[in-house]
């Protein structure tokens, strides 16, 4: 524990949380040239710490988006070029990761709380940046899927940076600046897997040291400039007892609608996961798109992702609420998932992807209906509930998808449909918007009696 101490008193000073009533009292701090501390007004405060996590997440999602379009092809070479052998392999990895978050993030979750928001993530840059190192030079697929397990470990910073946000924002503004956080994601999103595809088509190695290079650059970046949002007065004593994985997702539990809310959530990310396991797979092999191919259709969807996230969720939920943008999202997501199904040429698979952009509306809404229904003490427990619910979708999911995959493409399958993992991921965005509307609708109706009186 000496280490995460010494990084918790290094750097930056810390943005006191909102208090209770929804207003934030958070003071800008920041480093003078002496290493103290020097305060600004709240406002400027709090936005130069969210644009400090914006950064961070952004560097962040850069170095994944680089090895997103060459990880599944660096497998398929270690299988000798067997395309349903590898795609069950690429399952078994993500299962192997996200099983790797369930059971850690409870645990990064408890120094979050403990320590800080500040050294988590610093410790989750570094460890990502040398763990890129190590599966650049694995030799074999057993040592590549042993760096997978690293890097599921050390890849905390999403659940971190929502608590993070949380920590600095009045309730009223989640969603949007939630939104800004996707927006990141998206950028990411957008270089990584253009860069990833170009590096990754003239050697598959080269992507891991841009991103080992991106990941330890955010170390740095975090240890010089990231403020802590948690302030020292407001951590907890001793948070071992919620690194129990089970253990987080008791709060869930507390109120009929989290629990209603936190079934949509599993079916939520749950869909999602047919978006990341298969893209590879699924258009090199109903379209023989290459590396560089995948890269740019995955720049697309980042593109799409930051229109939305960025621009377009925070007046779309002013506009309609967040529980017409959570039905809405999920409605566009759907759509966009049977029109992937449904392509049987590159163009219409492009054609499909403004709709899964259009589903990103969903995420905040959901977050922001989920964050009213608990109290300000609770946000942090509430981050790594949702986040240990998607590892858990995490474990399931890519392995569901690819074995469909595989099944639908093997030569005895009694009908060939490609498209069967967006077909399922397009069932589940339709259950979960059915279940969005039964859970929210009283709440909905609360909330029109309310304004009628």
């Amino acid at each position: 524990m000496t280490d995460m101490a010494e990084i918790e008193n290094t750097g930056p000073g810390q943005f006191p949380a909102p208090d209770e009533g929804g207003a934030t009292d958070a003071v800008g701090v920041a480093v003078t040239s002496g290493g103290g501390r020097s305060a600004g007004s709240g406002k400027s405060g709090s936005q130069a710490a969210l644009i400090f996590i914006i950064v961070t997440v952004l560097l962040d999602f850069l170095a994944f988006g680089i090895i997103a379009p060459v990880l599944p092809n660096l497998i398929i070479q270690f299988e000798g070029g067997n395309m349903a052998r590898a795609s069950d392999v690429t399952g078994y990895f993500a299962f192997a990761w996200s099983l790797m978050q369930f059971l850690f993030l409870p645990v990064l979750g408890a120094w979050s709380d403990r320590y800080g928001r500040r050294p988590v993530i610093l410790i989750s840059c570094l460890g990502l940046g040398l763990d890129y190192i190590f599966m650049a030079l694995a030799p074999s697929l057993k040592w590549l899927f042993v760096g997978r397990l690293i890097s599921g470990i050390t890849a905390s910073n999403v659940s971190t940076a929502f608590a993070y946000i949380t920590d600095i924002t009045p309730a009223a503004d989640r969603a949007k600046k939630f939104g800004m956080l996707g927006a990141a994601f998206g950028v990411g999103f957008i270089i990584g897997p253009a860069v990833g595809g170009f590096l990754g088509h003239y050697h598959l190695r080269a992507p891991f040291w841009a991103a080992a290079g991106l990941s330890l650059a955010n170390f740095l970046y975090g240890f010089f400039v990231l403020p802590e949002s948690l302030a020292k007065e407001k951590r907890a004593k001793s948070a071992w007892h919620m690194a129990n994985p089970l253990g987080s997702l008791t709060l869930l539990r507390s109120h009929p609608e989290l629990a209603g809310l936190s079934m949509v959530v599993i079916l939520y990310y749950l869909a999602h996961q047919a978006l990341q396991s298969v893209w590879v797979l699924y258009t090199e092999y109903r379209f023989g798109w290459n590396t560089r191919d995948v890269g740019v259709s995955l720049g697309v969807v980042g593109i799409s992702a930051v229109i939305v996230s960025g621009g377009l969720v925070g007046p779309y939920v002013k506009k309609f609420g967040e529980r017409f943008s959570l039905l809405s999202g999920l409605l566009y997501g759907c759509l966009g998932f049977v029109g992937f199904a449904l392509s049987w040429k590159g163009w219409g698979m492009l054609a499909s992807i403004p709709f899964i952009g259009l589903w990103g509306v969903a995420g905040p809404a959901m977050q922001s209906l989920m964050s009213q229904r608990v109290d300000v003490s609770s946000q942090g427990k509430l981050q790594g509930a949702i986040n240990s619910l998607r590892a858990l979708t995490g474990m399931v999911g890519p392995v569901l998808f690819t074995q469909v995959f595989s099944a639908a493409i093997s030569p005895g399958a009694r009908v060939h449909l490609p498209g069967a993992p967006y077909y399922l991921a397009a069932l589940l965005l339709f259950g979960a918007m059915a279940v969005g509307v039964v859970v929210t609708r009283r709440h909905h109706v609360a909330d029109a009696v309310t304004e009628k009186a």
